[in-house]
């Protein structure tokens, strides 16, 4: 009882007038800030930590709660409506959000977006809330081999995916691990690939090469496009007289995605927030490869199905509770954002550990609440008020809407870098990646390969190096059952596709 005590109490806390309005704050600058590429949610926190230290701690956690929720619901925007994820973690909600905005069902696609953010953020902070000492204990039981697993299913799950394609999508994500082994080592201090060239010692920066894969080849292609295929789609949009309620999922929408595809993502992304560095992108890699394998037409994923959209958004909204377990419990990040938010924490003297979650919930409780009323009331109120002008972005002059998106992406690989030579890489990738999907190669595998690169190699090579370079450590339980998980999905996936092609 007296954990619901103070549960209660941070809804009392975040419902006093300031620390609400710092909620709002927050939520609406983390709205903004993602859906700018390269101006991620967490890029926000690191710009705003500076005045959190003249901030209560309430007003600051709020706050920061805001940015959070807001970051992982608003990059889903711009990957909708042009096809430029605001945030790594909406690249998989633009495969089917995009279809759908081309096919004149925008403000469908945004709506969804929104509905499954919703509950995806709502079901993750109850989870947080209810079963968090045992997500602690379940993470707990995911060692390092079975990190390293669960990485491989990631990686063959998302490239089984593209069928045919499955190739190319395979070597998208080689060339995506490519770069994310340039600069120093993960595990021993040396270089690698650098050619005797200090710049490229500091690697190449992961949001580098998500605004030069999205934003600069994005800018690339759409100079390709006529005029007539410009007017078309602006034509489409003009035509629709858009209405606040056309954003309301309708019953036959629900109904084709199904509660238990918004439940079971939800579920999903927020065991994989707890993963510490598991984040939204794996989050909504996962899910959508898990929606697509068990949805009754899986030809319709890539080419605009709301349950594609739902999966997606439903798993990177309730990894921001997820993630927050390991941070808490822990003092372990869950993702990129957590890692900010931790320090934020350390500003006001709270130092992360088992203690805070039994004895001293209080003092995060508001976090927990500020999260809650964020996805409650925050994402409907937004969509409310600003939805019938996101769907406008696409009627903004040609020229001077994708002079901007290229201005902005190149200033926001500098302002998230602040190294000219991340900027210039940006740019590099983006013009490779251009010529590549002329070519059909699909930019959300190359995202894949450089953002979980990282995490393969470090869980690789640590748990052989505990076993002395033995390959037996991968067959222990929980490394096993990813092992076979992938097995399983991969034969059940192309299953389905070959009944698909038969029925064709």
């Amino acid at each position: 009882m007296s954990t619901f005590i103070q549960i209660l109490s941070g809804f009392a806390v975040v419902f006093q007038p300031l620390n609400f309005l710092m909620t709002l704050l927050g939520f609406v600058i983390g709205l903004f800030f993602a859906i700018i590429p390269g101006l991620t949610a967490t890029v926000a926190i690191v710009l705003l930590m500076p005045m959190t230290y003249s901030m209560t701690m309430n007003m600051g956690l709020c706050m920061v709660m805001g940015i959070y929720m807001a970051g992982m619901y608003s990059g889903s925007i711009t990957a909708i409506t042009i096809n430029i994820p605001g945030a790594p973690s909406s690249s998989m909600t633009g495969k089917d959000g995009y279809p759908l905005m081309q096919q004149g069902l925008g403000a469908k696609a945004i709506g969804q977006s929104a509905f499954a953010s919703l509950i995806g953020g709502t079901v993750g902070v109850l989870l947080l809330i209810l079963v968090s000492p045992i997500a602690v204990k379940a993470a707990l039981l995911v060692k390092t081999p079975g990190k390293a697993s669960l990485v491989i299913f990631a990686f063959v799950s998302i490239c089984a995916l593209d069928g045919k394609a499955w190739k190319k999508s395979m070597l998208f994500v080689i060339f995506g691990m490519i770069f994310s082994t340039i600069g120093m080592g993960i595990l021993n201090p040396t270089s690698r690939f650098t050619f005797g060239t200090v710049s490229l010692m500091e690697g190449v920066d992961f949001i580098s090469v998500v605004i030069g894969a999205f934003a600069i080849s994005e800018v690339m292609l759409q100079s390709d496009l006529s005029n007539r295929e410009y007017e078309e789609m602006s034509a489409r949009v003009k035509d629709i007289k858009i209405k606040r309620r056309d954003f309301i999922p309708t019953k036959a929408d629900l109904k084709e995605v199904g509660w238990l595809t918004y439940l079971k993502s939800s579920i999903i992304g927020f065991f994989i927030g707890v993963l510490p560095g598991g984040g939204g992108s794996l989050a909504s890699f996962v899910s959508y490869a898990e929606g697509k394998r068990s949805s009754k037409h899986p030809e319709k994923y890539g080419n605009g199905a709301l349950q594609g959209v739902a999966a997606a958004d439903s798993a990177n909204n309730s990894v921001c509770g997820g993630a927050l377990v390991p941070m808490l419990a822990f003092g372990i990040p869950g993702d990129g954002v957590t890692a900010v938010v931790l320090g934020v924490l350390m500003v006001y003297g709270i130092v992360p550990g088992p203690d805070i979650m039994t004895r001293q919930l209080q003092l995060v409780s508001p976090m927990y609440a500020a999260l809650l009323v964020s996805a409650l009331i925050l994402i409907p109120l937004s969509l409310m008020l600003f939805g019938p002008y996101y769907i406008k972005i696409v009627q903004i002059n040609r020229i001077v809407l994708y002079s901007a998106i290229a201005l902005i992406a190149v200033t926001g690989a500098y302002a998230a870098t602040s190294s000219v030579f991340q900027m210039l890489t940006s740019v590099i990738v983006g013009v490779m990646v251009y010529f590549m999907r002329k070519e059909k190669y699909p930019p959300v595998t190359l995202i894949l390969g450089a953002m979980l690169g990282p995490l393969f190699e470090q869980y690789f090579r640590r748990s052989l190096s505990i076993s002395g370079n033995n390959y037996a450590i991968f067959l222990q339980p929980d490394s096993l059952a990813f092992l076979v998980l992938t097995l399983v999905f991969v034969l059940l996936l192309t299953r389905v596709q070959k009944k698909g092609v038969t029925a064709k």
